[in-house]
């Protein structure tokens, strides 16, 4: 059997090495358009629970990129400069880099190389390959080969992943104001000396900041300026940082032929519910699960992947969507008092009721004087 994967991130790594693991007669091919080591972003993170997955059904893995993450346990809300602290929130992180490279190291021990700078060429006849898979993320190249019922909504808010050697205690959501208009920051550090640092604004405040006219170092200089508290003199660092509005990806169908969609070339979750990495390598698992139950029936084993991960996934991008609608309009919670902000925040995607909330965070709930 031969296998086509387009996309060397998360999502392509993973599902090559699980297949090589598993089917280990499979003859893949893995294509990556961009060069060896060429990166965009900074960090990659994980819920607490978005790690139970890999425990328990890839140990090895988890073995192999744990001792390279950040770790703590409490979310820092920082508004008009009071810090609410919400514990029993934990998260890791790791630089996307480090990352990559973990997986692609155990994807090349397993016997696997990559073709990198290499994209499928608009003659190559896709027939030739048992299956194909499209993880080449929310601008698919692969997608365009066959009719997915494709739709890409961009949302409102600006945004642009910055770096800092400014190192966060925990995963902060900085909010602040000036003449321009709101301005929020997700910061937290991937590594013992960096952190991912994300600046995001809505559309009029990016209009009156005038960063449409400014270049890099420009951008640069007034981030830092609105930041300056929560950077402590440190310096943003950028790595192709442009301004994007994120990409709702959304696809009527997962299969076409012998063509099967993973990670954001499927579906794109919010970033603010860090989930994203977790979704892909999820879709890796499941879709190498499949393929090794039903052998050489492919259309057999595409048709359980999407009955089996629609569901999960459909109930994941729904918190996803209902945290990124309350992004769209943090200027409006900003004028709650810092506590109840911080209870509007933690609530945002529907995921933690109140009840969970005593349970999980006591001591932000005791400190509180609202009652539930």
């Amino acid at each position: 059997m031969k296998m086509l994967i387009a996309g060397a991130g998360p999502a392509g790594l993973y599902l090559a090495y699980l297949v090589k693991r598993q089917l280990p007669g499979w003859e893949i091919r893995i294509v990556e358009q961009n060069a060896r080591d060429s990166t965009f972003g900074f960090g990659v993170v994980f819920s607490e629970r978005a790690l139970e997955f890999l425990r328990a059904d890839d140990p090895q893995t988890c073995e192999r990129i744990t001792p390279e993450m950040e770790t703590w346990t409490d979310i820092t809300v920082v508004l008009r400069g009071a810090s609410v602290v919400i514990d029993g929130i934990g998260f890791s992180a790791i630089g996307r880099l480090k990352f990559l490279q973990l997986l692609r190291r155990q994807l090349e021990d397993a016997g696997v190389s990559i073709e990198f700078e290499k994209t499928l060429a608009e003659d190559e006849n896709l027939r030739d390959y048992d299956l194909v898979v499209a993880a080449d993320g929310a601008n698919s190249t692969a997608r365009k080969s066959a009719d997915f019922g494709t739709t890409v909504t961009p949302l409102g808010n600006k945004f642009a992943w910055f770096g800092t050697a400014k190192v966060f205690d925990t995963l902060t959501q900085t909010f602040v104001q000036n003449g321009a208009g709101t301005f929020n920051a997700h910061h937290y550090r991937h590594s013992a000396s960096m952190s991912t640092f994300v600046f995001e604004c809505d559309a009029a405040t990016w209009a009156r900041a005038g960063f449409e006219r400014m270049d890099e170092a420009a951008t640069l200089a007034y981030c830092e300026s609105v930041f300056v508290d929560a950077l402590a003199g440190h310096r943003l660092i950028s790595n192709k940082s442009i301004w994007r509005s994120f990409p709702n990806v959304r696809n009527q169908r997962w299969v076409s032929g012998n063509t099967v969609l993973i990670g954001d070339a499927q579906r794109t979750a919010h970033f603010s519910i860090g989930s994203g990495t977790r979704l892909a390598m999820e879709d890796a698992i499941a879709l190498a699960n499949v393929l090794s139950r039903h052998g050489n029936n492919v259309p057999e084993a595409l048709a359980a992947f999407e009955a089996l991960r629609r569901p999960i996934v459909e109930k994941l991008v729904a918190a996803a969507d209902a945290s990124a609608d309350w992004y769209e309009n943090f200027p409006r919670h900003m004028q709650l008092a810092p506590r109840d902000f911080a209870w509007s925040y933690i609530q945002r995607s529907g995921r933690i009721d109140p009840e969970k909330l005593r349970r999980i965070a006591p001591k932000f709930v005791a400190g509180s004087p609202r009652v539930i």
